[in-house]
């Protein structure tokens, strides 16, 4: 009965998870430019895509919420 509750929501964050081209389209509305790197990492116990993208203004990273597809962050890169 345990194990049947945990598949049940397993198998639910993976039927609402985004995929990686969908994150990527998802950052490229907030900042346009030249993808440079997809990650797929947890934060805070939450999956999230980090994505670097070359804009026009510098690089930045994006993390979005790879459950919901919610922006998390925008951080400029400064090297």
């Amino acid at each position: 009965m345990v194990d049947n509750y945990y598949n049940s929501w397993d198998n639910y964050w993976r039927i609402h998870q985004i995929n990686g081209a969908e994150a990527i389209q998802i950052a490229l509305r907030y900042v346009p430019g030249e993808v440079l790197k997809v990650e797929l990492d947890t934060e805070h116990g939450i999956l999230v895509y980090e994505i670097t993208i070359r804009a026009s203004t510098g690089v930045y990273e994006v993390k979005i919420d790879a459950n919901t597809g919610e922006i998390l962050e925008i951080e400029r890169e400064f090297d």
